[in-house]
């Protein structure tokens, strides 16, 4: 009777492992050691201020920016460019154009765009920037440079134009030059402000790229002080504009590229600031066409001054996302296609319970907590690149998401939040037990459906953590709590979630 008895307790156990019962456990604390940025670069004691997009015949994707450092002097914010073919690895080109003196209308550079002319010349049109006024002209200006090589400009000085009549002639900026085939003429969109409009994307015409027609504004909702680094692209017969105020990059849709242009109820698809969060997740995207594939190329802002608070400063990295059209004319973003190129070495999923209900099988992990509790499970220690997908679903109104921490020199796990009961994606460096009880700061609007499957993509490369789901929106953070060693995991705050099919990649 004992041996059966014994057998069956043997039993029981080995059906409860299969079943995929977890027990607590400690993985190991495993080597860390940042990597060089591939993905979302910057240059070395500097920072990547507004992106302009320039794609080359060859296939080249350009990123000429605005260069910015803690120390900016009387002149400041010269324009550099990296190159890239694949969005994966930048060659830095250096400086394109350097601003001028400050007697000139540019001893500051500002935003601008590059392209190429019918005739085969480079243009880069860009915004003049001087505190004392230009004796009356205003603070900004339309400035013009030209080149045969896009590595040596000459600027014509000649071709300086500033705000019209009923318009800030301090806030007029950010140019987008491109030929219309439509009209058979250059256009050229400016962030402008009407006296009586407030903000508005400005249209300007021209046969010549010298002399240019002041045609009224193109879009005017009369919703923000500004609407900068305008940019106007087409996906199949639908036109889009994007424009970025409020620390946060906005699109509107028409039906031509005259519009009307109308901004859709949700028309942000990264970051924003809530609650009194005012920091720059995303900001002053421009497009490129590369291929059949359209990239909303910006920044992610560097981090604050009280570390993973959400809120970021002005200026930090490149960061790329790539654009979804989806079947009712709205937009989405998801992980360029060009990183599974990148992320190519499989990692196996290891998953231990650290709290609450944790079950574990195979690519699987179900977790369950009572309302005032959480589940976590971790999985070792994140590494500095990192590629993880899975398939999430979560209760009605619950909260749970991806924990970092755990560590043998820093036991805390903090939490990047799948929220349903706000139908909100946030980070703040809260910590799991004051997810209900703290406001969100940074977040991303989404519709969390009742009992609905999510397909999540976590981008990692040190403190830069992009989520992706459903390739409809994302949030871009800076977590530093997630290196230096720290483990990475999933959790359920109060509320039962499953994370099935996850799947983890470094870079070969």
């Amino acid at each position: 009777m004992k041996r059966i008895s014994a057998l069956i307790v043997l039993l029981v156990i080995l059906a409860g492992l299969a079943a995929g019962c977890s027990s607590a456990g400690t993985l190991p604390d495993e080597a860390y050691a940042a990597v060089d940025f591939q993905l979302f670069p910057a240059p070395e004691g500097a920072y990547v201020g507004d992106v302009m997009p320039y794609v080359t015949d060859d296939g080249f994707l350009e990123l000429y920016y605005l260069y910015d450092t803690d120390h900016n002097g009387q002149g400041y914010h010269p324009i550099y460019c990296y190159s890239t073919d694949d969005l994966v690895g930048y060659e830095d080109l250096g400086m394109a154009l350097n601003y001028g003196k400050l007697s000139d209308p540019d001893p500051a550079l500002g935003t601008g765009s590059v392209m190429k002319d019918r005739n085969g010349l480079y243009h880069l049109f860009y915004t003049g920037h001087n505190d004392a006024g230009n004796g009356g002209q205003g603070k900004e200006c339309v400035m013009h440079a030209t080149s045969e090589d896009r590595k040596t400009w000459t600027k014509h000085p000649e071709d300086t134009f500033f705000a019209p009549d009923n318009y800030s002639r301090d806030d007029f900026r950010d140019p987008e030059v491109f030929w219309m085939e439509e009209d058979g003429c250059y256009w050229l969109l400016m962030a402008a402000r009407d006296n009586t409009r407030g903000g508005v994307v400005a249209k300007y015409t021209s046969d010549d790229l010298k002399n240019w027609t002041f045609e009224g504004p193109l879009f005017a909702p009369m919703a923000q002080y500004m609407l900068e680094c305008p940019d106007l692209f087409q996906i199949g017969d639908t036109w889009y504009l994007t424009y970025s105020w409020d620390c946060v990059t906005y699109y509107a849709v028409g039906e031509s590229a005259n519009g009307p242009f109308r901004a859709p109820a949700d028309n942000i698809l990264d970051g924003q600031g809530l609650m009194g969060g005012n920091g720059f997740v995303f900001y002053a995207a421009k497009t490129a066409e590369m291929g059949d594939d359209t990239y909303l190329c910006g920044w992610i802002g560097r981090a604050g001054l009280s570390g993973d608070s959400g809120v970021y400063q002005w200026a930090g990295n490149v960061l790329n996302h790539q654009l979804v059209r989806h079947d009712d004319g709205t937009l989405g973003v998801t992980a360029p296609e060009s990183y599974a190129e990148y992320f190519t070495q499989s990692r196996d999923v290891k998953a231990v319970k650290k709290e609450g209900t944790v079950k574990v099988k195979n690519n699987n992990i179900t977790l369950s907590a009572k309302d005032g509790g959480y589940a976590l499970a971790d999985m070792g220690t994140r590494p500095a690149a990192l590629l993880l997908e899975c398939d999430v679903t979560l209760d009605k109104d619950g909260r749970a998401g991806f924990a970092f921490g755990g560590s043998k020199d820093d036991p805390t796990y903090t939490a990047l939040c799948l929220d349903a009961g706000r139908d909100l994606i946030h980070y703040e460096g809260y910590e799991i037990t004051d997810l209900a009880s703290l406001d969100p700061m940074a977040v991303t609007r989404f519709d969390f459906k009742d009992g609905a499957v999510h397909h999540v993509k976590l981008v990692c490369e040190n403190e830069i953590v992009v989520l992706y789901i459903d390739d409809m929106k994302a949030l871009s953070c800076r977590i530093s709590h997630s290196t230096d060693g720290a483990h990475i995991g999933v959790f359920s705050d109060g509320c039962g979630a499953s994370f099935s099919s996850v799947t983890m990649k470094i870079p070969k």
